[in-house]
């Protein structure tokens, strides 16, 4: 996957499908003053390049089975950074995760389809098992605004703490 300029009409692209993923590419295509083919190509061009993924978002605060909380994290050492994020990533209830500047080394977002007791269960199992943590602090998120987020696999289905997987 080549890194790639983004020129005006990709940003325009986007910012039409940021706006409605749903648009068919003869609205988009009458919006932008090109060809339907033309849009179609552009958005391949930009979903192959890695630089566009087109999904359905979750408003997290009005899906009242999900529960939200960013968590800052220490490291016991920079020296494995870049593995630490990879491998904290790929965990499960992890929505996103940044290297940051400032008092934490990572921040994530946790998502999780059983409250209190899954943050609790990411920083006492989860969090534990990729190792190299020092410390991690964790904020509840109460309000937030503009706020649309992919479904994470934990909420996809139930947990059912007797079977395995």
């Amino acid at each position: 996957m080549k890194d790639r300029e983004l020129d005006s009409l990709d940003k325009k692209l986007i910012q039409l499908l940021t706006k409605d993923g749903r648009m068919p590419a003869g609205k988009l295509a009458e919006y932008l003053k090109i060809t339907p083919p033309t849009v179609r190509s552009r958005i391949e061009a930009l979903v192959s390049s890695g630089i566009l993924r087109v999904s359905g978002l979750v408003n997290a605060l009005k899906a009242k089975e999900l529960t939200v909380a960013l968590v800052g994290i220490c490291l016991e050492t920079q020296k494995e950074l870049d593995q630490k994020i990879d491998e904290i990533s790929k965990l499960s209830r992890i929505n996103w995760a940044a290297v940051v500047t400032g008092r934490f080394d990572i921040i994530v977002e946790v998502v999780t389809s059983d409250g209190m007791g899954g943050l609790y269960r990411f920083l006492t199992e989860d969090l534990p098992r990729v190792g190299g943590i020092r410390s991690s602090e964790s904020f509840m998120v109460m309000k937030a605004k503009r706020k649309w987020i992919l479904l994470p696999e934990m909420a996809e289905k139930p947990r059912n703490d007797t079977l395995p997987g």
